[in-house]
């Protein structure tokens, strides 16, 4: 073999190692040790598995509690993004549906929550008519300076339980009473 054969690909793969064919490829067991779950084909390891022993996320204790499950998750507009859109650049009515026309808010699965950054704008400047689930302290300050109003729908979970976001008074109405059994 001369240079000239050798071609770009020679040496770039490294061939497959044929287990069970003497002691240099695994030998005799194919580097499977010897009897057990290990040794059979088919087999793969739980990923917390110990070799039987107590794992260690057993071994910690329980303690804590996570809302997780029930966390309430928003769309999260800031009001620069808001004032830089074209809709909302003469003030206007901010709802849901109009964020979602704008492609500030993708859909209606989840509630809707103005935050107050305005970005490099010192103040809104324009009337802006904002009507979600929520709006921060700061967000609403800043609308109702510049001459807007902000009305809070409150979340699936508020109306629920009959709680009313625009009053100083947010305890629950809907909520009953055990029934005796």
């Amino acid at each position: 073999m001369m240079i000239h054969d050798i071609t770009a690909l020679a040496g770039r793969y490294k061939q497959k190692k044929r287990v069970g064919r003497g002691h240099g490829s695994g030998g005799k067991r194919s580097g499977r040790g010897q009897k057990g779950a290990g040794s059979r084909r088919g087999y793969s390891r739980r990923h917390s598995f110990e070799g039987g022993q107590m794992p260690y996320f057993r071994r910690l204790p329980k303690f804590g509690f996570t809302n997780a499950n029930f966390k309430t998750e928003f769309w999260i507009v800031n009001l620069a993004d808001i004032l830089e859109h074209e809709a909302f650049t003469k003030g206007g009515e901010v709802t849901p549906e109009r964020l979602i026309e704008a492609g500030l808010v993708r859909d209606t699965s989840r509630d809707v929550k103005v935050l107050g950054d305005l970005g490099e704008r010192d103040s809104v400047g324009v009337a802006l008519q904002v009507r979600v689930s929520r709006v921060t302290a700061g967000a609403k300050a800043k609308i109702e300076a510049s001459g807007g109003s902000v009305e809070q729908t409150g979340t699936r979970r508020d109306r629920v339980r009959g709680i009313d976001r625009n009053s100083d008074d947010l305890t629950p109405k809907n909520l009953t009473k055990k029934l005796k059994r």
